[in-house]
């Protein structure tokens, strides 16, 4: 049945559904099946999206016409269609009035994704007008909490130099606490990896609390704060509220060094916001392990990296890693970068819509996936700052001298690019990231052509 007189109308201008204020508007990118044609489709796919199904239903009045999303743009040729939901069709909690980021999923990546009419449809882009924004909880902690902790700037404190302990299962207790302190005698952040919790061999009670002791010992050794992000993932918000307060009671005095991890992707809508809820004072770490199923390249459903990331800001991650931009091992590209500036910035360009967040709290891009310290200063030139969170896994512990000379190389590259100095002259004087052009010298070889000679090097 063509819905399209009822779901769609193209003569709507999109300044003006963003100068009404009522409506979220989202770009697709949807392809129908063979022998179906375009703007139906897109007006079935909007009708199953909100008010309808494939047939008129007596039930239908005229209030559940007003409420209906509309295609309002469509370019078969690009494959591109755009909807408008009114903000009224969202749900909201029935305790505070509060928007709930699980039925803004369940609306514009819902049935719509089985539909036997879509070969498939994958949403590039949303934007939030200034009324339904509101309603969102948005980050309570951010970069900014960490450089306090750190003692740093508070408006250009750099990068925080963080590692995840691998491997990344199979550690016991005494072992996993031994690679945290050998990495904070020169790093400042340790990431719990997503699938480490509370297994068998490595009870959570157990190695939390002989982490919490090296990280004391650390930062007297050190003189420096150091920070820790612990895993509190689990099916149940009460698991994960267990989880967080033990953590907290463990590291007693050093509690505002604890950041907490909850992976938003297989967890979902709501591991994130009890944990924002529960732990506002706490950096909340939005790992998002198992995100690629639908926002890869490959992939023609659900949703992109950049829309992903953009929801975290809303239901108030602090952080959510966004891949290396193409620097590291994971897929992606340099205009990644954008993901990184939606997140960070009061005012930024998506693909297809302008977000104005109105004072929201900024999210962190957390960088993870195969870099070390000679890939970063070309990340730092891509994305323009340094203010970013860093956490090099091999980069830091498959340093020939270990994690501690591991996260100074990290720290030392930083500090080159600040400076404006090239790598190489840097490393001249700086052992430590000397020891990363011999430990990663594959890289070395193709980013700085020459290296060997400059330092002394012989070939491997």
């Amino acid at each position: 049945m063509d819905q399209s007189s009822r779901y769609a109308d193209l003569s709507l201008r999109e300044e003006d559904l963003i100068a009404g204020g009522r409506h979220v508007l989202c770009a697709y990118i949807m392809k129908p099946k063979a022998g179906y044609e375009y703007l139906s489709t897109a007006a079935h796919f909007a009708a199953e999206s909100s008010t309808g199904t494939n047939v008129e239903v007596c039930t239908t009045d005229d209030f559940t016409k007003g409420v209906d999303a509309l295609v309002y743009e469509i370019d078969p040729a690009r494959e591109l269609m755009k909807i408008a939901y009114p903000v009224e069709l969202f749900d909201r909690n029935i305790k505070d009035g509060r928007a709930m980021l699980a039925s803004f999923l369940t609306l514009t990546i819902g049935n719509n994704q089985g539909m036997g009419d879509v070969e498939y449809a994958k949403m590039h882009d949303f934007y939030v007008p200034p009324a339904y924004l509101r309603l969102f909880d948005g980050p309570s902690m951010n970069i900014q909490d960490m450089w306090r902790v750190l003692g740093r700037d508070m408006t250009n404190g750099g990068m925080v130099v963080g590692t995840i302990i691998k491997p990344k299962l199979g550690l016991r207790p005494q072992p996993f606490a031994d690679a945290c302190h050998q990495f904070w005698l020169g790093g400042d952040f340790i990431k719990n990896d997503e699938p480490q919790g509370n297994q068998v061999f490595a009870p959570l009670k157990e190695t939390m609390r002989l982490v919490a002791d090296a990280m004391r010992r650390a930062q007297d050794e050190t003189g420096e704060a150091k920070l820790f992000s612990a895993n509190i993932t689990a099916d149940d918000p009460f698991e994960i509220i267990a989880r967080g307060e033990y953590i907290l009671e463990t590291f007693a005095e050093n509690a505002d060094h604890v950041a907490f991890l909850v992976d938003g992707y297989v967890a979902g809508p709501t591991a994130i916001t009890t944990a924002r809820r529960y732990f506002p004072n706490q950096f909340l770490h939005y790992h998002r392990a198992g995100h690629g199923a639908v926002t890869s390249p490959s992939a023609k459903r659900g949703y992109t990296a950049f829309v992903h990331c953009k929801m975290s800001r809303l239901q108030g991650a602090s952080g959510i890693h966004t891949g290396t931009m193409g620097f590291g091992k994971m897929e992606g590209d340099a205009a990644d970068k954008a993901i990184a500036y939606m997140l960070e910035r009061d005012a930024a360009d998506g693909p297809y819509f302008h977000q104005e967040w109105l004072g929201m709290k900024a999210t962190t891009p957390i960088i993870s996936g195969g870099m070390n310290a000679l890939r970063l200063p070309g990340f730092f030139d891509n994305l323009g700052h340094s203010n970013v969170i860093q956490t090099s896994g091999g980069g830091a512990f498959g340093h020939k001298d270990g994690g501690t000379a591991g996260a100074k190389s990290l720290r030392q590259a930083q500090d080159a690019w600040q400076a404006g100095v090239n790598l190489v002259d840097y490393a001249m004087e700086h052992p430590e990231l000397k020891g990363a052009f011999e430990s990663f010298h594959w890289d070395a070889d193709k980013l700085f052509p020459g290296w060997r000679e400059k330092l002394g090097v012989a070939a491997a």
